[in-house]
């Protein structure tokens, strides 16, 4: 499937996001394993506020994907097969 540049710009960056949060994550287990605690919550925020940047900008990809699909759409449906069971004159 053929995307938009633009949408694969977006992606690119939602993959990079998402590698900086796995990351952050990582950091966030390290300071919990080794139970420096104060360490860990500043991190633990520092996480989420990575994963609400990536789930923000993922819902908006999203929403623009769905936005433009239905731009697209045809406005009237072609009208449904006859049964089989009838003839066309």
């Amino acid at each position: 499937m053929n995307r938009h540049p633009s949408t694969e710009a977006e992606r690119l960056m939602l993959d990079a996001k998402k590698a900086i949060l796995q990351e952050q994550h990582r950091r966030f287990q390290e300071l919990q394993k080794e139970g420096r605690w104060s360490d860990a919550m500043q991190q633990l925020h520092v996480t989420l506020s990575c994963a609400a940047d990536l789930l923000k900008d993922s819902v908006g990809l999203l929403e623009r994907t769905v936005n433009q699909r239905q731009e697209n759409k045809p406005t009237s449906l072609p009208d449904p097969p006859l049964p089989p069971d009838s003839k066309a004159s």
